[in-house]
């Protein structure tokens, strides 16, 4: 690291922290020749290649920028936003490629928007995966109305004769 005051190039690290936001590490440096102390800030290169072929840094506010238009008359909140675009970028992070394509963020975008609101999350699949007819959105729902029929299901208990059979008594000590 050149030192920002006279440009050597060496320096030796005095303190190092985590940064507020978790992501990022904070190093206090000083100049081995002019003596005088600086902060670097240390982050992993996370990027995200566009359809154009253009190469850009991956960006939370971009993820919320384009669910916000997919959420808009709903119940959702900013804090709940800013939630799903860290989920999403823990999760495209997590696959330990430094490079993701725009569609790989879009479709990480989508579980965490069904979650968060169906109807939002079938707007934004709408624009997403270019719905060309009704037939498209009826998939889609019966995709939704499926998996809340699968969340729905009771749970299998067992038998009150079954859990009588199983209960310890005081004869098993």
């Amino acid at each position: 690291m050149h030192c920002p005051f006279c440009h050597n190039p060496d320096s030796r690290v005095v303190d190092t922290r985590i940064a507020d936001d978790g992501a990022s590490i904070r190093r206090r440096r000083e100049c081995t020749a002019c003596k005088k102390r600086f902060t670097t800030l240390e982050t992993s290169s996370f990027q995200v290649v566009k359809r154009s072929g253009v190469v850009e840094p991956f960006s939370r506010n971009k993820v919320v920028a384009g669910v916000l238009r997919a959420c808009q008359g709903r119940p959702v909140t900013d804090d709940q936003l800013a939630v799903l675009a860290q989920q999403v970028e823990e999760q495209l992070r997590s696959t330990g490629v430094s490079n993701v394509s725009s569609e790989e963020v879009g479709k990480a975008i989508l579980p965490f928007l069904r979650e968060l609101d169906e109807i939002a999350y079938l707007r934004f699949a709408s624009v997403y995966r270019a719905f060309n007819s009704l037939e498209d959105f009826e998939a889609a729902i019966a995709t939704l109305r499926g998996r809340a029929q699968e969340q729905a299901k009771p749970k299998r208990t067992r038998s009150k004769k079954r859990a009588r059979e199983d209960a310890p008594t005081l004869l098993d000590d």
